[in-house]
């Protein structure tokens, strides 16, 4: 991607980095766990970019940011949100998050709505009692890691997408996964997945038919991390919200479907 050198934001414990691109109707974009903002697929952002002025952030303590070791919850991400969109003087901006990034938008929404445009939520759910969770073993293997790199990287990938897809992107991508895993922090996803697990206890509740910014959600029909039901339970509770189902689209379903889902954003936001 051709994007700006990295910069940061300080916030509280610590500094937001983030880089921008494109330019037109500022879209904020968050990743979810153990993810960063150079793990985005690269044709999806450069689509967005089109017509958006994206900026691509990376969550207190992973990849270019940082902070004080100290626990943080989804409401704390979400400030750290707020304080970007503040100190880059925007009035308003679209957030976009996937899966824990979806937690953290829907808590800016609600805490932030004045600082919110558009709002698009993909492989996400609602939290609380609401949502529908993957099994434990699935969870289990997400915030797992132990094992080599390359170990952690084939294993990861088997969850973000269908295993006959998985197996042909490990072998394309597998070193590029692997040097992203042998970089990250077990402390931090260990602080991310406690961050989550609260975000499960007590989720958006009733806050969602709250939510007044217009809104987008998708979902890969086989996702196994955040099962695609989440994505109805959103879209029966969140007012007037738009609802878009992917044909086999795994977790990640947005580096199978890069084309079709940005142009769909493009034009959400365009209206």
């Amino acid at each position: 991607m051709a994007a700006e050198a990295i910069a940061t934001i300080p916030v509280d414990g610590g500094r937001i980095a983030y880089r921008r691109l494109g330019s037109g109707r500022p879209l904020i974009v968050l990743n979810g766990l153990a993810a960063t903002s150079a793990d985005w697929d690269p044709s999806f952002i450069d689509r967005l970019a089109s017509g958006n002025e994206i900026i691509l952030l990376d969550n207190r303590g992973i990849g270019a940011s940082t902070d004080d070791g100290a626990p943080f919850d989804i409401a704390k991400l979400a400030g750290d949100t707020a304080r970007v969109i503040e100190a880059l003087e925007f009035e308003r901006a679209s957030v976009l998050g996937w899966s824990m990034g979806g937690f953290i938008a829907q808590t800016l929404a609600f805490n932030d709505p004045a600082r919110v445009h558009k709002l698009i939520l993909f492989s996400t759910d609602p939290g609380g009692t609401a949502a529908e969770l993957a099994s434990p073993s699935i969870l289990e293997q997400l915030t797992e890691t132990s094992g080599t790199p390359y170990g952690q990287a084939r294993r990861l990938l088997f969850l973000l997408f269908p295993s006959d897809l998985a197996e042909s992107i490990y072998r394309e991508f597998g070193d590029m996964v692997a040097a992203a895993r042998a970089k990250l922090s077990p402390d931090l996803v260990d602080r991310q997945a406690a961050a989550m697990d609260a975000w499960q206890r007590n989720g958006a509740g009733d806050r969602l038919r709250e939510l007044r910014a217009p809104t987008l959600i998708a979902t890969g029909t086989e996702d196994i991390v955040i099962p695609a039901s989440n994505a109805l339970a959103l879209v029966n509770v969140i007012p007037d919200a738009w609802l878009a189902q992917f044909k086999g689209g795994g977790h990640a379903f947005m580096a199978q479907y890069p084309g079709s889902l940005a142009d769909l954003i493009n034009e959400f936001l365009a209206l």
